[in-house]
């Protein structure tokens, strides 16, 4: 195994990175894959909505393992690492990720301490899914420093140009600085309301201002109250809400994700001949 490594970005907050990430990631051990999530925020949203309500009290987290990797102390296996019921392994974070982030301004090579990491794991997974936080500071490039691709959750309530154009900006430039193989598999909708043709239109949008260079996912993510609750009570969408419609999104979510894999594999094959 070699994982497929995936960042959840967007520096805007409060956009469904979390929810995304935890759900696509479940969503994808529901599929018979491997699957390690990585709360890359100190707030720890993706820590907290896995089942661990104070990640403050937590003793070992990705803060823990930047900072030994930063201090070539080596690390023990599977170290930090909680599994959560649903199948999926979790590298929580909480507020000690700030101070590593500070630190990170003076290490050297500093844009890929959690690449090293990672290359330490990477073959234990088929897929590696990072929360980033809503900066695109530090921890951000490191995150897409290490991904082979990203994910871009977008609120569906008003269009957020100017921090999509951003962010897209911040992706070229690390694709052309460190990580040239960085691709973007796609725009995801999220919050969509179907009842108002506002969604609609942001959705068709999109599709005109990016859909000829960023696929927009055809999979989008309902608002609902229900999803909302999950996250407090440490469970996914599959276990909370199995018949509604947010599940069945991540779940067409996690078909399209697989799908995008197994082209990109075929493609890697085919220049291989």
């Amino acid at each position: 195994m070699n994982a497929k490594v995936l960042a959840v970005a967007n520096q805007k907050g409060g956009v469904g990175k979390t929810t995304t990430c935890a759900n696509l990631g479940i969503g994808l051990a529901r599929e018979g894959k491997k699957v390690l999530l990585i709360d890359c925020d100190p707030q720890g949203s993706l820590s907290i909505s896995l089942g661990n309500p104070q990640p403050d009290s937590i003793p070992t987290t990705l803060s823990t393992i930047m900072s030994k990797v930063i201090t070539d102390t080596p690390l023990e296996l599977k170290e930090g690492i909680i599994t959560h019921a649903e199948g999926v392994d979790l590298l929580p974070a909480n507020i000690e990720l700030s101070g590593t982030e500070v630190g990170l301004v003076n290490t050297m090579s500093r844009e890929s301490i959690l690449k090293q990491y990672i290359e330490t794991v990477k073959k234990d997974y088929q897929f590696i899914l990072i929360d980033c936080m809503p900066s695109l500071g530090m921890l951000t490039v490191n995150a897409l420093a290490c991904a082979d691709s990203v994910i871009i959750p977008v609120q569906a309530q008003y269009l957020p140009a100017k921090g999509l154009e951003q962010l897209l900006q911040t992706v070229a430039k690390v694709r052309k600085q460190i990580n040239p193989k960085l691709n973007i598999d796609g725009i995801l909708l999220t919050m969509v309301d179907n009842r108002t043709n506002f969604a609609k239109d942001i959705a068709a949008l999109l599709r005109d201002t990016y859909g000829s260079k960023i696929k927009v996912f055809g999979t989008e993510i309902p608002h609902s109250v229900r999803a909302a609750e999950t996250s407090a009570e440490g469970k996914s969408i599959y276990a909370h809400d199995p018949k509604g419609k947010v599940a069945e999104a991540y779940t067409n979510l996690t078909k399209e994700v697989i799908k995008i894999e197994k082209l990109r594999q075929k493609h890697k094959s085919d220049i291989g001949r």
